[in-house]
């Protein structure tokens, strides 16, 4: 399982990758977001999903991006999907027939040079996909039951970059904390609306332990103080 997040708000785009790899009983670290920058191009990558379906459709897609030229984030997606569909021509029957689920999600998010503004898409194993729009500011895959509360509760289409980066890193630290297949280390990436211009950091479990720690103590006294009143008339029916 994973956990990646992309948020579009009019100021940009932030998207967030946990890195841990589970296999059977090992676990590792391995980095879950490929950015693809250009000079009027600048996309990322996040997938949910098989590992080996999501490297060999991203060997696909380099290998296409040598001769092939995108003016809109749309056209990646379509030739990113058309990859996906080619891996599962070649390994699905096999993957099915030994009890796995050919299975990938994928966020792609970015702007080429024909596009007028940044653009977010969520993109189906069967190659099809959606564009998120700004009344739709946000898209999990993974392990995204537990994480989306806060993001349902803050985010709108005029949240700045910095608010969506905050209420991204607390709706991974609750998807964390409630499952042991998602983990630090983080890796962030932020693009601004027109610079063609990603940039990338990764966050460690020591550096963001502060704002864990602070985070579970608001959500301890933001209990504690909300009134208790309206609970009587249900508690007085208990026997004494």
């Amino acid at each position: 399982m994973t956990y990646c997040l992309g948020i579009k708000v009019k100021e940009g785009l932030v998207a967030i990758s946990d890195t841990r790899i589970t296999t059977g009983t090992d676990t590792t670290v391995k980095k879950k977001i490929t950015i693809i920058q250009k000079e009027h191009y600048s996309l990322f990558v996040m997938t949910s999903g098989l590992r080996s379906v999501r490297d060999k459709a991203l060997v696909y897609f380099d290998e296409l991006l040598e001769t092939e030229e995108f003016g809109k984030l749309y056209q990646a997606v379509n030739a990113f999907g058309q990859q996906v569909r080619r891996v599962a021509d070649e390994d699905r029957a096999t993957l099915e027939k030994n009890g796995f689920k050919f299975d990938l999600h994928t966020i792609i998010g970015g702007q080429l040079k024909d596009d007028e503004e940044h653009k977010l898409f969520l993109l189906y194993p069967e190659g099809n996909w959606v564009e998120l729009g700004l009344g739709a500011p946000f898209v999990v895959i993974g392990n995204s039951g537990h994480g989306k509360a806060i993001l349902n509760r803050v985010l709108n289409e005029d949240s700045d970059m910095k608010l969506a980066l905050k209420a991204g890193f607390l709706s991974f630290d609750s998807t964390r904390v409630s499952s042991n297949n998602v983990d630090f280390p983080i890796d962030v990436a932020l693009y601004k609306k027109g610079t063609f211009e990603l940039v990338e950091q990764r966050f460690t479990q020591k550096e963001m332990a502060a704002i864990s720690d602070q985070w579970d103590e608001e959500l301890k006294n933001a209990l504690a103080n909300i009134p208790g009143e309206w609970m009587d008339k249900a508690f007085k029916k208990l026997p004494e």
